[in-house]
């Protein structure tokens, strides 16, 4: 019998809780469901993260620095971090979409992780030009980079193209990036 890693157990239990609570949100998360897809049992989970407000928590907190780490702030380049982020939400959706579950089911959990944010303001520091400060540059950015993935699928299909076609879906993101640049200026 080969000994328990309970570092990796403990990250696979993330990783599996991340798509379930993206997939099903807080109350439709199973906990059952994470330990079997997790290859673990209920108890471990309860071990490691206490109850399902915990392991949430840690989901959301994972993914949201999953992306901060796989998307730093570029304050060099503010354009291209917006179609970075773009093209991170459509690789990755689990982080908005766990983000977007917090927001309606846990919103206090939503609030974290703070620190997450406030490395990305620190980054920012000298980039925010009057009437924007930074905290409005960032609110701006995402917006701009998560809403073609929050926008009803009716309203995308309006003019009678498909959201999913990669030609429509690249013009987007240059909408995106173009939109950036007006408001924050060039690279």
């Amino acid at each position: 019998m080969s000994p328990r890693d309970a570092q990796a157990t403990k990250a696979r239990i993330l990783r599996t809780a991340v798509v379930e609570f993206a997939q099903h949100g807080y109350s439709g998360g199973r906990i059952e469901r994470i330990a079997r897809d997790g290859e673990t049992n209920v108890r471990m989970i309860y071990a490691y993260f206490g109850n399902k407000d915990g392991l949430f928590d840690a989901a959301l907190t994972s993914a949201i620095q999953s992306m901060a780490a796989a998307v730093p702030p570029r304050p060099e380049d503010l354009p291209a971090w917006a179609g970075d982020l773009f093209d991170y939400h459509q690789r990755e959706p689990a982080a908005l979409r766990i983000n977007m579950w917090a927001q309606l089911e846990r919103p206090q959990a939503a609030s974290e992780p703070l620190e997450s944010y406030l490395a990305k303001i620190s980054a920012l520091a000298d980039v925010g030009a009057p009437p924007l400060t930074v905290v409005d540059l960032l609110v701006l950015i995402y917006a701009m980079s998560q809403a073609w993935y929050l926008t009803p699928v009716g309203l995308l299909k309006a003019d009678g193209s498909d959201p999913e076609d990669p030609e429509r879906i690249k013009a987007h993101r240059q909408a995106v990036v173009a939109a950036v640049t007006r408001f924050a200026g060039p690279s």
